[in-house]
């Protein structure tokens, strides 16, 4: 039976949740759970990079949409996630002008996301693709239950709600952040990003020819001594350190055929980064 509480003028519901802000630490801490519902434990959260697959044009664009067709025929769980790529940069520069706040900004990174959403969805419509609303992730279970292939953005869902960042006026969180945060919240067995690299190096293969692919690094290690340059977001591997679901991250090349269909797979090629610790 459901017990009340009074004595401060207002009449509570007893609870842990009673008088307390959700954005208290020790209500965070008290509420925690290894009893977590796994939603989608059998899907993938793949997202395809703005600048690195979609700003190449089509001989990036329609190899990868082949391959996308070809795995979905297989039954395969999918969200796809589209970057903005450098309409982006161009439309990020028209808002410093004008003085936008980040909670503009970022609602702005989300309204090109989709105009490649949308493109996406062009060429993988005739296979059963559609874009989907910002955050309607309820509507996935029927995306799935009828064959067909959701297409999102990969920018987070804070929009206006941007959290200020700690230095400028960008909004910290990123696309790939994004997805990640969407394959955490909804359990997704595989993480996947393409990008236009093998994945991760010890120095920037585009100006130094001897670096050295790194094909497995544990979070842990990556933390500990980063790349000089990380081709995902920063803010990723900060929230995955303190996260529960999301236990490994790979990335691939788009522009080599196959190399996303043997991640599905569960193939470990590209960079695999896994979390060892709870």
């Amino acid at each position: 039976m459901t017990k009340l509480v009074e004595g401060d003028g207002r009449t509570h519901i007893q609870s842990r949740l009673m008088r307390e802000s959700l954005q208290d630490r020790r209500v965070i801490a008290g509420t925690d759970s290894d009893r977590d519902v796994h939603i989608f434990p059998d899907a993938a959260a793949v997202g395809i990079g703005g600048q690195s697959i979609f700003d190449r044009g089509k001989d990036a664009i329609l190899p990868l949409a082949d391959e996308i067709a070809a795995i979905k025929r297989t039954g395969k769980h999918m969200v796809l996630a589209v970057g903005g790529g450098t309409r982006v940069r161009h439309t990020l520069s028209v808002a410093l002008d004008l003085g936008l706040p980040v909670g503009g900004i970022a609602q702005l990174i989300g309204a090109m996301e989709e105009l490649n959403a949308i493109l996406l969805n062009a060429l993988l419509a005739k296979h059963g693709s559609m874009p989907m609303q910002r955050d309607h992730f309820w509507d996935l279970p029927l995306y799935f239950a009828s064959g067909i292939l959701p297409i999102a953005i990969s920018i987070p869902p804070y929009h206006f709600w941007e959290p200020p960042p700690d230095e400028g006026v960008l909004p910290a969180h990123g696309s790939d952040f994004g997805l990640f945060q969407l394959a955490e919240v909804l359990s997704m067995g595989q993480l996947i990003f393409v990008k236009d690299q093998d994945g991760l190096y010890d120095k920037d293969p585009a100006k130094h020819a001897d670096a050295r692919h790194i094909p497995r690094i544990t979070l842990e290690e990556l933390l500990a001594s980063p790349p000089p340059t990380n081709i995902l977001d920063e803010e990723l591997f900060r929230a995955w350190a303190t996260s529960k679901n999301v236990r490994r991250v790979q990335i691939v090349n788009g522009l080599v055929p196959g190399m996303l269909t043997a991640a599905i797979r569960g193939e470990d090629v590209g960079t695999v980064i896994v979390k060892e610790t709870p």
